[in-house]
This record gives structure tokens, sequence and C-alpha cells, in this order.
């Protein structure tokens, strides 16, 4: 049954034929065609397929009909000349023909001879970096033409396998789109597609003899689609039986086609109806090279097709494998990668390892289409490599002789990993990518070693149990193991998003308790800790989860039942841009956190200055507390009362007024014109005014005088406006308060002066943009208020330890900021100041607002620039930060991370009492 030659039957091949061809004369006309398709010979293509790859193209530079020696589709161009003739003028001739090629049947690599010498140029890589070799010497270089065989050389993760990921993904979506009317039904055209793929796939990863998927449908249907249907139909059925119970009579080209199992081909399909386009995008894909994609990053981009505008999309959108890698990196992989460095001259200790790496099991519970699996099971197919080469490097020969590689002896296998998927098609994707991944790492193995496992028949994947993952016992899909490692990306959805159904998941999850202010994704948390306490059961859980789980009420609530089972937090992200798997889906602001029950072991934790830049490495000297900080294990809840010796803040008033109060820039010329209205006018702050410096105004009617409302056109219908408006609403409170029309329907003006606080900020400004203000400007309630004789609460407010304090367990909308004064403010833990510190962190907010003056035409927002700062105004913060910092023992250049350890250690102390830091014990089940 011909398939793709192992590379040592290569190197054989390679011999013979630079044998064979040493002697020869090397005239261009008379032998290039002979060459070539012994050459490919070499590599496992057969004459008939060689023949086919003769290719009549035109000349880009003089317009002028040629032919290329050999093109193969998507992959390389051979082209031959006569001995002794320049190869670099002739890769310029190959070249000038690629210029009319389409974009599926660009090739990689473009090769040149003359008989006597080989240059291969990888057109993707600097002209520098071409390989040149003489004939003789092709045996040894035998390996650098591989690619002919179908032996992938892309580097896995790399920019150029995600963009070839993405134009194959994009042609499957051309397929699906032809299948539209074809009579298949959404289940038959999702089971014909992953088939489709698994024979695309083959065709160009040596899985079988090259293109011979391509031969079959050139050579044997018609040009007009009408008989495609029903020979693939009878071509994949075909494929699921083993070549000795097939019908004798069959055809012999789908004879040469190998038993693959592994349920792919196993289900019986209708014959659907298909048409010349169908066919016509089926040759397209076939000239792809689909050797050259990433099995997760393919399938994010597979799971969509079915959608029209999804399709539109393709490419936007997918989880990129470096996301996956910060999951699993410090979950489990860094660690083996540690072992692996420190066994590296110890071959007893690295067959431990290969023997503790086949005892691990992994457990997606929110699979999609698997890429988290695929990724796991490539990184640890890829270290257990690398050990088995440098096991045969200190073994040498006697120990490679003993090496086989049977999969039954390969200690990571597919059936170590398990996944639950609520929809049929992503799964079957999961399944497919996991074959793909398992040929992968068998090829890289057959690379590196010269030998590795037969990749067909395939083993069936049984480990993908589709589901809800909530309503499922996962001990259904994963056996006992003490080596589990639970992990995956759940999906993103709060109390607003949630459908009912989901809703009554959490519930039950969660037992009942808690889950109405949680998001979805805890549910996964709680469950794969249920699973791990049961007594055969072990390991740690990890998932990426909108970053609101680590902030306000809901970081106590989930950490706290997770701390309380002693559980801890052994690595985390903080908040970083992940662009999830649906096509259309914007970045969400995303958390990863892991959890184990080893608390000797140092924990990790990664930052972001730029939450689409790189993580950066955070030292733990503590530990990783529910906010992600360096920090008592301290759960902040909110209070009614500040828990310092602080003023109490309160919204600021609320108009209820559809607008008809409230007085825009555009609006402020008529109601000056207006005397009798113009003596009530105020300026107005809410949140945008606020900080972005917007003039607004208000009528302020609190001492109105009653006989000003006939003499004011301008009050009367105002007055009237807010009237109506309030009568219709539903809430009885409004209508109420329609009796008062000239009054904001909650009004709160502090004596004296006051701090405004907006309830949302940017989440990148360094300090919190508050503003002192009197009592003639109304703050409206979309901002905070407090009273502040003193400067006292502004400079807190304005200081560095209260905005680290408010970005670490404040809520947050999207990635904005969110003040609270129950939850931010009454919860900050200012040790008692002596009399002279608290006189200079006054004279430092003193200082702040001394250097804002410097420039009075700037708005809160330009003060705060992240990017641009004062030097004055940055001065005098530090030189606010100082004095709060002293209160809390800080000294010296003090760093966010040295805050936030004081304010959680500050806060467990104020707390202790109330018993708010996590309880001691652990519940077993």
């Amino acid at each position: 049954m011909p398939k793709a030659p192992s590379l040592q039957q290569i190197r054989k091949n390679a011999a013979a034929f630079a044998r064979a061809w040493r002697d020869a004369e090397g005239y261009e006309r008379g032998e290039a065609q002979t060459f070539v398709r012994e050459l490919l010979n070499v590599f496992g293509i057969t004459d008939n397929r060689a023949g086919l790859y003769e290719y009549r193209a035109q000349r880009q530079s003089t317009g002028k009909q040629g032919y290329i020696d050999a093109l193969i589709p998507g992959l390389a161009v051979i082209e031959m000349k006569s001995a002794g003739k320049n190869l670099a003028s002739a890769e310029i001739q190959a070249t000038d023909y690629l210029e009319g090629l389409t974009d599926v049947e660009m090739p990689r690599y473009v090769i040149t001879s003359d008989f006597r010498r080989f240059r291969i140029l990888d057109l993707e890589r600097p002209l520098a970096d071409a390989v040149e070799f003489d004939l003789d010497d092709m045996p040894s270089h035998a390996d650098d033409l591989a690619f002919l065989a179908g032996y992938g050389t892309r580097t896995f993760g790399s920019a150029e396998q995600e963009k070839a990921s993405i134009r194959a993904a994009q042609l499957m979506a051309d397929l699906w789109g032809e299948l539209e009317g074809s009579g298949f039904t959404d289940h038959e055209a999702s089971v014909f597609m992953v088939r489709t793929l698994f024979a695309l796939y083959a065709d160009d990863a040596a899985v079988w003899e090259r293109d011979q998927f391509l031969e079959f449908i050139e050579m044997r249907t018609n040009p007009d689609g009408s008989d495609l249907g029903s020979a693939l139909a009878q071509l994949y059925q075909a494929m699921n039986r083993p070549i000795d119970a097939r019908n004798r009579h069959l055809d012999e080209l789908i004879q040469r086609f190998p038993y693959v199992n592994g349920g792919i081909f196993e289900e019986q399909l209708s014959i659907p109806s298909f048409s010349s386009s169908m066919r016509s995008v089926l040759l397209q894909c076939c000239a792809f090279n689909w050797a050259e994609i990433s099995p997760a990053i393919f399938g994010s981009l597979f799971q969509a097709v079915k959608d029209k505008k999804a399709r539109r999309e393709l490419g936007e959108h997918y989880t990129t494998e470096s996301n996956i890698l910060k999951l699993i990196g410090p979950m489990f992989l860094d660690d083996l990668r540690s072992r692996f460095d420190e066994s590296f001259h110890n071959a007893s200790k690295l067959r431990a390892l290969r023997k503790q790496m086949g005892e691990l099991r992994f457990l997606d519970p929110a699979a999609g289409c698997g890429n988290f699996l695929v990724i796991s099971y490539r990184e640890m197919r890829r270290l257990d490599l690398e050990i088995l080469e440098r096991l045969q490097a200190l073994g040498g020969k006697q120990e490679a002789n003993q090496m086989f590689f049977l999969e039954e002896q390969l200690p990571v296998t597919l059936d170590h990993f398990h996944g639950i998927e609520i929809e049929e098609w992503p799964a079957a994707i999961a399944r497919t990518a996991l074959h793909l991944a398992e040929h992968q790492a068998n090829q890289a193995m057959a690379l590196a070693l010269g030998e590795g496992p037969d990749t067909l028949p395939l083993t069936k994947v049984d480990t993908m149990y589709v589901g809800n993952a909530i309503r499922t016992d996962w001990e259904r899909v994963v056996a006992p193991t003490k080596h589990l490692y639970v992990l995956g990306n759940p999906p993103f959805l709060g109390k607003s998003t949630r459908t009912v159904d989901q809703t009554e998941d959490l519930a039950l999850a969660w037992g009942g308790n808690h889950a109405s202010h949680l998001d979805y994704v805890t549910a996964w948390y709680v469950k794969a800790a249920a699973l791990l306490e049961r007594d055969d059961y072990a390991g740690e859980f990890a998932f990426v989860s909108t970053n609101s789980i680590t902030q306000g009420e809901q970081a106590p609530t989930l950490f706290g039942y997770l701390f309380q089972q002693e559980w801890r937090i052994k690595f985390a992200h903080r908040t970083f841009a992940w662009t999830s798997e649906a096509p259309s889906a914007a970045a969400v602001h995303c958390t990863i956190v892991g959890f184990d029950r080893h608390p000797r072991r140092p924990a990790t934790l990664f930052d972001y200055e730029d939450i689409r830049g790189p993580a950066q490495r955070v030292e733990v000297r503590d530990r990783i507390n529910a906010y992600l900080a360096d920090g008592a294990n301290a759960l902040v809840l909110p209070r009614r009362r500040p828990i310092a010796a602080l003023p109490p803040v309160e919204y600021g008033s609320k108009p209820t007024d559809d607008g008809y109060l409230l007085v825009s820039a555009d609006e402020i010329d008529n109601v000056r014109r207006d005397a009798v209205a113009a003596k009530y006018l105020r300026r107005f702050v809410g949140a945008k005014e606020l900080v972005q410096g917007i003039d607004r105004w208000c009528l302020w009617l609190r001492d109105l005088d009653p006989a000003d409302v006939p003499a004011s056109a301008e009050l009367t219908r105002r007055l009237e406006g807010v009237r109506a408006m309030r009568e219709k609403s539903n809430k009885a409170s409004t209508k109420q308060s329609a009796g008062t029309p000239h009054l904001f329907q909650e009004i709160r003006l502090p004596q004296g002066g006051y701090v405004a606080i907006p309830r949302h900020v940017s989440q990148s400004r360094n300090y919190f943009p508050v503003a002192h203000l009197n009592t003639e400007v109304i703050n409206g309630d979309a901002n905070f208020q407090c009273s502040d004789p003193d400067g006292y609460a502004f400079a807190l407010l304005s200081s560095a330890g209260f905005i680290a304090w408010q970005k670490a367990v404040g809520g947050r909308i999207k990635s904005d900021l969110r003040f609270s004064n129950t939850l931010t403010w009454n919860t900050f833990p200012l040790p008692q100041p002596n009399t002279d510190q608290r006189a200079a962190i006054i004279a430092g907010g003193k200082a702040v607002l001394a250097a804002r003056a410097l420039h009075p035409g700037r708005s809160l927002a330009d003060h705060y620039q992240p990017l641009a700062m004062d030097p004055a105004l940055l001065t005098a913060h530090r030189k606010l930060d100082k004095a709060v910092d002293v209160v809390f023992g800080l000294s010296g250049n003090t760093d966010n991370e040295a805050r936030l350890k004081a304010l959680f250690a500050s806060y467990a102390k104020l707390t202790a009492a109330e018993q708010l830091s996590v309880p001691k014990g652990r519940r077993r089940k």
C-alpha cells in the first residue's frame, strides 16, 4: 500500500538516486523530465503523480509562455538547467513564473538543479539562508528536501503557521458555502467536512502518498462535478475498511488509499449532489499545502465556518498559541522542562521523567474545538522527543538501537487527553485536531530520530464527551487519577448575558448558594475543586476567566470557598487582553488563575504594563491572594461605614429630569437670555464633565420663588417636561417626585468644600482623578462626593496607595475602574496617622492642587494622561505618596507591589476581629 516513505527510506533512495545520475550528461531538454520524476520518486511521489506536476506558465518579465519543470502546488517549484549553468539565474527564472500563480498554488520552496548541484530556497527566509549541495552529498541532505514527502518544517506557533491556518480555514469556509444546497443535513455536512479535512491534510503531510486525494479528484470525477458526491462517498467508505476486507473489484486508485479507522469514516452518509463549482473549490483546497497548519489555530477557525457572518471574518479572532501557553506553562510544562534540565546528564532520571509524563492526565471541561488539549498534547510530545534525543546522545548507538517507537510504548498518548464540549461540531473538530497533532508529533520524531510511530490506522478518540459540563459528572469523562490537570477557557458570561438555563447551571454548581452575582465561569472552578476533593482523584486546576472574578463582591465568594478548602493560587496572570474564539467577539480582559495544594512551592505571578503586551514576572514573597496581589489572604467585603477614621462618601445629587433641569453648552445662551431662569443657573458636573472639563450647568431651584415660574417661559417649559417624564415612570418614587418637578429627585449638597469622585475612570490612570469643589458647584450622581473642609480626603483619594487599592479590590466596567463607597473607600485600610503624619498628607494634597493650578486650562484627563504628566504635578504626587506610604510603614522608593502587600496586611489586621480573613481547615469528600 503506497504511503510516504520513512526518512530512513528517503536517505536510502537518495543514495541510489545519486549513484544513478552521477555520470549523466546533464542535458536540460533531454533529461530534465526524467531527472525530476526520479527525484520525486525518492520522496515517494510516483511517476504518475509527478507527470501531473508539469506546469505551463507565463513568465512575468517577458509575457512569454513556458514550462515549469515541476510545480507541487502550495509547496515547491523545481527548475532544471544543463550541467554547469548558474543556479542563481535558474532561481530567478523560477520565481518569474510564480507571479502568475494563485495564492493557494504559491509554493514556499524553489528547488533548482543542474544535475550536479542542488539549491533550495525557502521563500519565507532570507536569500542568504538558501541551502546548496552537490549530488554526491544528497543522502546527507535528504532531510533538507523531506518536505517533498510531507514532513513538516513549520515552527510550531510561528506567524507563518498562523497565517497558513487562517488561509486553510478560509478555504474550508468556501467549501462549506458550496455544501449549502447539496442535500446534506447539517450533521452530514459536518461529518463530510471533517472527512475532507483529513483527506486534504493527509495528502500533504506524509500520511499517504503525496497528492493521492488530488489525483483521485482529478482522474476519477467529471469536470461538471456530477459524480463527485458518489465518488467521494465510495472513497470514504473504503477508507473505513481494512484493505483485506474491501471489494476486490474496487477501483485500483481507491485501493491505494490506506485503512484510516479512528471513527472519522465510520458513519454512513447519504450521497450528496455536487456541481462543477464544488469540484473547483475542492481542487483549490487540494492545491493548498495543508501540512503547514496549526491544528489548534485552524480548529478555532474551522469551528466558525458554518456561520455566514463568521465566514466573512475568519482570521480576525482566534485563540493564539501564546495565550494557551500562558496557562499550560506555569501549570505543568515549566516544571517538567525544569526537571528535564536538571536530569540532562542522568539517563535514569530522564527515563523516570518519561514514565511520570505517562502518568499525567488532562481534562478540559469547556473544550470547544480542543485547542488547549491539542497544544498540551503537542508540547508533551515535543518534550518527550527531546528526552529521547538526549537519551540517544547519552547512550550512543546501543541506546538508540534499544529504542522502539511503537505507539503503545509512547508515554504520552491521545487517550490521556479528555474534554467536555456541549456541541457536537466543535467536539468533532477537537477529535480531528488531536489526530493531526499526533501525526505532526510522529513526524517530528521521525525527522529527529529517523523513525517514528505509524499514524495509521488511527486510534479512535473516545475521550471527547459531548454534553453540558455543569450537568455532567466529570468522573464519567476521566477515570480516577492522582495526576490530573483540569484546564481550559470556559464561557465568558456575566449576570446580564446569561440565559435562564445557564443561571440554573450556575445555581446547580454552587448548590443553590451565591450564584446570583457570580460569573458563569465560577461554576467550572467549583466543579473542578469538587472532582479533586474526591478520595480517588488529585491534581490541579486552572482556567482563563474574565477579570471580574478577582474584583468586587465575586472575589470573596469564589476565593473564600476555595481557600477554605486549602487550595492556594499556584500561579496567576493579572489582567491581559484575550481574544475569544468567537469570530465576532471583541478582546476580553482576562485573568488566568491556577490552583494546587503545595503551599511550600513558590507561587508565580505575571503582570502586564500593556494588556496586549508581554507578561512580566512579579516576585512573590508571601502568597497570591484573591486579588492577584502578593499579600495576606484577606477577603474584602463591602462595608456601610469606613473601616478607618475617614469621612463618609455618598452619591451626588440625582436629577431624574430627562435633561430638562440640566443645561448643555448648546443651550446656555437661550437660558441666559431668560433673566428669570438665568438667576438659578449653577455649574453642574457629572463624571464626564468632571474628568474631561466639559462645561455644563443646571437649574438649581431649591430656593425657587413660585412666582418666577409663570414669569419665565424657559422655566415653565422645562418644569412641565420634568413633571411629564416623572409621571410616566413605572417607579413609585419617581412618580411621587412629579409633584416637585423643580427639585432634583435626590439632593445631597455637602457643607463647605467637598471632593467630587467620578464613579468610573480609565484603568490606565496612575492616580484617581478627583477634584476639590465648593458648594456653588452641583455634583451629579454619576459621581460620589465627600465633605472635606481641610483637604484630607482629597489627599488620600489622590494617592498612589488609594488607586492601588481601587485597582486591586474594586469592581470594573469592562476595564474601567469603578469607584464604590462601600467596597473601595469604606474598606481602605489606612492605619490611624499621628498628628504630624496627617498634616503631611494634607500638605501633600495641597501641593497637588497647586501643581494643577499652574495649568488652569487643563482638564483632569489632561493632567493625568499617563504618558504626559507634568513634572511638577508628578513631583507633587510623589511627595503625597511618601506621606501616605509612611502611615503604612513603608519608606524610601516604594512600588505598587510593596503598597499592595502593606495594604492587605493592614486590612487583615483591622478586620481580624471580624474574621474576614480566610478560615483554616480542609473539607474533603
